[in-house]
């Protein structure tokens, strides 16, 4: 069958992908920008790509007409304050696209809705559910809670909460009840549900055996990675305070916690299992959701990661149109040196940043981390998905990699951090030297009060940092 996939780059369809090419489809993956989009080399045979933005209707012309089922895996809910128009828009855009071609069959998942008051971001949801049933097209609608697997927005935010505060002050909405499902689950859900007529134009709650409130959750995770947390629980901290505190302690940005918060409010609990036993499906414990997670992490098998998603942080526009660094108007701190062992040093290069470190001066890059989540910005936290690996869009704390190619011995990042113009960060491998260069293009004469204000500190961080990595010494 020929399968078109939207949010092919996302935390869901990126591990979907695979699954689906495994069960013999062919599969067309719709992509804002093909050059963010790493797909495994084992299936790019398998696969097609167009690029395709849901808000742009001469884009989707791109879309086959021979398409026999479909998966909508779009969401903006971090990406901009006005996600819920966005999120409509998108979903009518969808439906009148494919109703004129021969697609049977579309896959939505959702949020559970069951509360006679929704927030905003499940309000939204469910405007779009009710959007494309509107369509020719037989609709199934999963519903799902919070989703648990390494990577995964909540999984982050639990983690962050626990491995980071022994003692937490929280809101009253910790007491919340919730049905969480393994993100292993919900792949399953959707793979089985394409083309299953029983599902067709109806909905259906998937969630996990367990009934938990957000506080159980967060001991429980504090169980299972043997650490004793304290929780007290106070009803005077209102969903703005609520949503600092979540954008403070955690790597989510301040709209993805603003959106979570006015969820976290509202219990989401399954109606039913039906679904499930239909499909045959028995869905993983939270525990054991947690366990699954921490030995994909251990093995450094992420697949995907919500931090990897470009509206994360805040770059909105396609990689091609920053690849090819400015020079006119920027300045440039260059440095370069002979290398020891080029293998060592690529080694490095591509292992920067997350839990590595810079390789110089880390307190100054956190230092410069907590002043960005001060104004907003994404900070360090977010960190990188893999420890060893680097593709075009992926997340590197307060920088998005625009190119990384091994052999070629170049890797490009642009950084997210708040600033006053825009800026690179290259290293590249020439002859037998790595350069590294910083690139910075200032708006403004704040820019470029900015730029002198830094360059003190370039001479000893950038030096320290190009020395360390370019030697092999430790």
């Amino acid at each position: 069958m020929r399968i078109l996939l939207t949010g092919a780059t996302g935390y869901i369809g990126k591990r979907l992908l695979p699954v689906l090419v495994e069960k013999g489809h062919e599969v067309i993956c719709c992509v804002r920008d093909r050059k963010r989009f790493n797909p495994p080399e084992s299936i790019k045979s398998k696969i097609q790509i167009i690029e395709m933005d849901l808000l742009d209707k001469a884009s989707m012309l791109n879309i086959p007409h021979d398409i026999d089922g479909a998966y909508y895996l779009v969401h903006s809910m971090s990406s901009s304050k006005d996600y819920e128009q966005l999120e409509f828009e998108s979903a009518h855009n969808f439906k009148e696209a494919l109703n004129k071609t021969k697609v049977r069959h579309v896959v939505y998942l959702s949020g559970i809705i069951n509360a006679d008051s929704l927030s905003k971001h499940l309000s939204s949801r469910k405007n779009v559910e009710e959007e494309l049933g509107k369509a020719n097209f037989s609709l199934t609608t999963l519903r799902a809670g919070i989703i648990i697997g390494s990577g995964s927005a909540s999984f982050e935010i639990i983690r962050d909460l626990v491995e980071k505060l022994p003692v937490m002050v929280t809101p009253k909405w910790l007491n919340t009840k919730c049905q969480p499902i393994g993100v292993a689950d919900v792949i399953n859900f959707l793979e089985k549900t394409l083309f299953n007529e029983k599902g067709y134009d109806k909905d259906f709650d998937i969630g996990g055996p367990d009934i938990l409130s957000y506080k159980e959750m967060l001991l429980e995770f504090a169980k299972v990675r043997n650490l004793k947390r304290y929780i007290y629980i106070i009803p005077v901290m209102t969903p703005r305070l609520s949503s600092y505190w979540l954008y403070f302690v955690t790597s989510t940005s301040y709209n993805l916690a603003i959106a979570l918060v006015n969820s976290m409010k509202i219990e989401v609990i399954c109606r039913n299992n039906d679904w499930a036993k239909t499909l045959g499906i028995e869905p993983m414990s939270y525990k054991d959701s947690l366990i699954r997670a921490f030995s994909k992490i251990e093995n450094n098998e992420i697949l995907s990661s919500w931090k990897d998603a470009m509206s994360s942080g805040d770059f909105k526009m396609n990689i091609s149109d920053f690849i090819n660094v400015p020079s006119f108007g920027c300045f440039k701190d260059e440095r370069e040196m002979v290398y020891d062992d080029y293998k060592t040093t690529i080694d490095k290069i591509w292992r920067i940043g997350g839990q590595n470190g810079w390789y110089y001066g880390n307190l100054l890059w956190k230092f410069r981390g907590f002043l960005d989540k001060l104004v907003g910005g994404v900070g360090l936290r977010r960190g990188r998905t893999s420890e060893i690996e680097l593709n075009s869009g992926d997340a590197v704390d307060f920088w998005r990699v625009l190119y990384a190619d091994k052999k070629e011995g170049r890797l490009l990042l642009f950084a997210e951090m708040k600033l006053p113009g825009e800026a690179w960060l290259e290293f590249r491998i020439k002859n037998d030297k790595l350069v590294q260069t910083a690139t910075f293009r200032p708006v403004g004469l704040l820019g470029r009060l900015y730029w002198y204000v830094v360059y003190p500190f370039h001479g000893f961080i950038f030096n320290g940092m190009l020395k360390n990595i370019a030697t092999s010494a430790t």
